[in-house]
C-alpha cells in the first residue's frame, strides 16, 4: 500500500508542491475526501484552505460508476461515453442530478455557514484530491476553481489511474500525482486506512486551518510566511 492514511498522503504530495507555494495561493479540498489531504498541503504552504463542494452523478443501477459530477457555481461535466455504454435515460439521468444538486446545496450551506467561500480572482488554485478513479469529480471541481476566477490551476493527488489523468491533463494547467498504476481498480485500494470522511472533520479541519485567512493579494488573503 503506497499510503497509509489521507494524512500520509498529503504529506507526501508536499514535495512536489512547494514549487507552487509562491504568491497568491488557495488549496481546495475537494469533498469530502480530499479535505484531510488538502489540509496537509495547505498547512505545508501556510496557504488559506477552502473547499471545492462536488457531487458525483451516480448510475443508477451501478452505483460505484459515475456518469458526471456536479459543483458549487451550476458547475456541471459529463461523461457522455459513461452515458452511452449503461444506457442511462434522460429521465434518470434528471432525477440523479436534482438529488445530487440538493444534497451539494445542503452541504455547501452547511460548510460556508461559518467558512465563506475564499476569492479566487487572479489566485493559483491548488485543487487537491484523495485520489481520482474516472476523474470526473476531480474535473469537477478544477472546473468550480476556474469559474470562480483562479487564473491558474493546478490538480494534486496522491494517486490516479493513468487514463484519468491523462484526460484531466487537459483541463488544468499543471497536474501532480504521486502514483499512477497499471492496475487501478479503485482509490481505496491504495490507502491502509480509507475511513469516510465526514462533515464533521471537514469542517474541523477548515477551523484549524483559519489562522492563515490574513487579507491581502489577488485573491483578498495573505500567504503567510514560512517560519
Amino acid at each position: 500500500m503506497p499510503f497509509h492514511d489521507r494524512r500520509d498522503a498529503g504529506r507526501r504530495l508536499i514535495e512536489r508542491l512547494r514549487g507552487f507555494g509562491t504568491g497568491d495561493v488557495v488549496v481546495l479540498g475537494a469533498t469530502r475526501g480530499g479535505i484531510p489531504v488538502a489540509y496537509e498541503v495547505a498547512n505545508a504552504l501556510r496557504a488559506p484552505l477552502d473547499v471545492a463542494v462536488v457531487r458525483k452523478l451516480a448510475v443508477p443501477f451501478q452505483p460505484r460508476l459515475a456518469f458526471g459530477a456536479v459543483g458549487e457555481n451550476g458547475i456541471r461535466v459529463i461523461d457522455d461515453e459513461m452515458v452511452l455504454r449503461t444506457f442511462i435515460s434522460d429521465q434518470e439521468r434528471a432525477r440523479v442530478e436534482t438529488e445530487a444538486r440538493d444534497d451539494l446545496a445542503r452541504t455547501a450551506l452547511r460548510y460556508r455557514a461559518t467558512h465563506p467561500p475564499i476569492p479566487l480572482n487572479g489566485a493559483t488554485a491548488i485543487v487537491v484530491d484523495d485520489g481520482v478513479a474516472s476523474g470526473i469529480t476531480a474535473r469537477a471541481a478544477c472546473e468550480v476553481a476556474r469559474s470562480q476566477g483562479a487564473s491558474r490551476v493546478v490538480l494534486a493527488v496522491p494517486v490516479g489511474s493513468p487514463r484519468a489523468i491523462r484526460v484531466l491533463a487537459g483541463h488544468v494547467d499543471n497536474v501532480v500525482c504521486l502514483e499512477t498504476p497499471g492496475l487501478f481498480h479503485s482509490i481505496g485500494q491504495w490507502y491502509q486506512d480509507f475511513e469516510e470522511v465526514t462533515d464533521k472533520k471537514v469542517i474541523e479541519l477548515l477551523d484549524r486551518a483559519a489562522p492563515f485567512r490574513g487579507v491581502s493579494g489577488a485573491t483578498g488573503y495573505a500567504t503567510p510566511p514560512v517560519g
